[in-house]
């Protein structure tokens, strides 16, 4: 009976434990001339999930890259533009999906998705955010890749 007593207690702890980091994480994205998959112009993550609170960094692994959004949930205040061959990084505080391009290689498909605090009630409006040349495909592939 004692042991199962402290078993329940280090489960209870475990688990408020684990559920709150889970809402507050750091995740690093590469910006990429070429990725191992062959992909070229591209971040390392195409689709990355944080909580509320997370932060997302983006850091030039290769020169001639940065981060603009370019779209996100309704009330969100999009940050500007990155510099160019910065690192850069962003705290999410709203929930939601936002769209962010490489301003100089958008054409070529260098785009990327934040989803935050696992919610995508925005996901028909980002896929319907009009995208220039190879990144019209590569966002209806992202949004299909959504569950």
């Amino acid at each position: 009976m004692i042991i199962e007593k402290y078993l329940i207690k280090g489960l209870a702890a475990w688990l408020i434990l684990s559920v709150s980091t889970a809402f507050a994480n750091n995740v690093d994205v590469e910006m990429l001339n070429k990725r191992d998959d062959g992909a070229k112009m591209v971040y390392s993550l195409d689709i990355v999930d944080v909580g509320v609170g997370g932060t997302v960094t983006w850091v030039p692994t290769d020169k001639g890259h940065n981060v603009e959004f370019i779209a996100g949930p309704d009330t969100a205040v999009l940050p500007k533009k990155s510099k160019m061959n910065k690192s850069f990084s962003h705290e999410f505080e709203v929930p939601g999906i936002y769209l962010y391009v490489c301003t100089p290689h958008k054409a070529m498909g260098m785009i990327g998705l934040v989803i935050v605090g696992d919610n995508t009630n925005n996901k028909d409006q980002i896929a319907n955010v009009k995208m220039p040349g190879k990144s019209k495909r590569r966002l209806a592939k992202l949004i299909a890749d959504i569950n």
